[in-house]
């Protein structure tokens, strides 16, 4: 891993905690076209409709709108309380999916499935295959012996990556410790787990916070990519903010300057922040940097390992990176509408895991390594564990092959999604990072 830039992970180091998830595991964010001035300005959205979300969206039923409409008015109220009349993209984003009983993940609303006729927007890996947890279960086994008999699991979603974990595990785990603020998501958790893992339901406890200290494992399934992100862009040669404000019953963008520490900090955390081009629109994950210097204090013996999308620096901000990578899904649809009906859409952008990675040694934390999906779940030995769906010829050899192909393949999931571990006190190579590791990249 490459010194000489941080993440500024003193900032909201509270974090916010979303729920593992993989889309359909395809690339979800093609380039677009920079933004321009005008279009930005124009950029907006009015309650209940979209000119900028793709005409195939579908539209939402009277329950859902009325949800929407009740967040919208908690976001017009925090905007109109605000003494600039804006607020930061990434206070946003943190209404639209965490604010109590209204936000995306605060709701009763079907999300985690298979296709659009069963209501939900998108797909996890653990629901793809066992395979993905017990390839997983490898390592974090190797981490527990270590350490502590004890689990922690950020972002659990629906509970599939829970259940399977614990079954792989058995007696290496003696406790699972689930973080989730939402109270409609614990109990779909719970359900799932005394279902689908009843031998091992009892090892399970819900957290409301962190704890202070963790000894054991800390795992997380695309949890870094749902926190709130800071949007900034370069205009006439220097750095602004994109904020959010209200005009004409629309949430419009709007700009504000950004303070000298700010800029320090940018200047750090991008390469080459001032040869970027004027329009260059780029994502600045404060807070899911902060999460893992969190985290990173946390542990006492033991280690963490999180899976998700994204870059190192160097590609997470090259100049043909130039409209960022912020999507939405909704009904396994991506769009690029933040706006489109707050409440009932996801809002997720690419992991810079230069700075996860940063952000966590600097808290102490020793770097474990980086490598890609494929990579892990290869040197974890899923291969090897594919001879457990069946017989070869069979119709589940035959599923569990092409969900393990998805997993592994570079133009699904095998590339673009990453592998980052960190650690305290384990003095044992880890299992996940043996070939294949890239942290010199980071």
């Amino acid at each position: 891993m490459k010194k000489g830039r941080h993440a500024d992970a003193s900032a909201q180091e509270r974090g916010s905690v979303a729920h593992g998830r993989v889309r359909s595991g395809t690339p979800r964010c093609p380039p677009r076209a920079p933004h321009t001035i005008a279009a930005m300005n124009a950029f907006s959205t009015a309650p209940g409709a979209s000119p900028h979300a793709p005409q195939t969206l579908p539209e939402p039923d009277a329950p859902a709108r009325a949800i929407s409409d009740a967040l919208t008015k908690r976001i017009r109220a925090r905007i109109a309380a605000s003494p600039e009349g804006r607020i930061g993209f990434d206070d946003f984003m943190r209404m639209a999916l965490y604010e109590p009983e209204l936000g995306y993940y605060a709701g009763d609303a079907h999300k985690f499935g298979r296709y659009d006729h069963d209501g939900s927007d998108f797909i996890t890996a653990p629901e793809l295959s066992p395979l993905f947890a017990q390839a997983c279960a490898q390592q974090v086994a190797e981490v527990l012996r270590q350490s502590a008999p004890a689990l922690l699991e950020f972002g659990a979603g629906s509970g599939r990556l829970a259940a399977d974990l614990l079954n792989a595990l058995g007696d290496a785990c003696a406790s699972y410790a689930i973080v989730e603020l939402s109270a409609s998501l614990r109990a779909r958790q719970r359900a799932l787990i005394e279902r689908e893992a009843p031998a091992h339901a009892h090892k399970v406890q819900w957290l409301d916070a962190l704890p202070a200290r963790f000894d054991g494992g800390v795992i997380g399934n695309e949890v870094l990519d749902a926190m709130p992100v800071r949007l900034i862009e370069r205009v006439d040669g220097a750095w602004v903010e994109r904020c959010v404000a209200e005009a004409d019953g629309r949430f419009v963008w709007t700009r504000r300057a950004l303070d000298a520490a700010a800029l320090a900090v940018l200047a750090e955390c991008i390469p080459e922040a001032h040869a970027l081009p004027n329009g260059y629109v780029t994502e600045w994950p404060v807070e899911a940097a902060a999460f893992a210097a969190t985290v990173a204090r946390m542990l006492g013996r033991g280690g963490a390992l999180f899976i998700d999308y994204g870059f190192p620096a160097a590609e997470f901000y090259h100049p043909h990176r130039a409209a960022g990578t912020l999507m939405c899904h909704v009904r396994h649809r991506a769009h690029d509408d933040p706006f489109w009906h707050p409440g009932l859409q996801d809002i997720t952008a690419h992991v810079d895991f230069s700075s996860i990675a940063h952000a966590a040694v600097d808290a102490g934390a020793e770097f474990a390594g980086y490598t890609t999906q494929a990579r892990f779940l290869m040197n974890c030995g899923i291969v090897e564990l594919l001879g457990q769906a069946g017989a070869p010829g069979s119709l589940p050899y035959a599923q569990a092959t092409s969900a393990m192909l998805k997993l592994l393949a570079e133009s699904e999931m095998g590339e673009l999604f990453k592998v980052i571990g960190f650690a305290r006190g384990l003095d044992t190579p880890w299992l996940g990072f043996a070939r294949g590791d890239k942290g010199h990249t980071l």
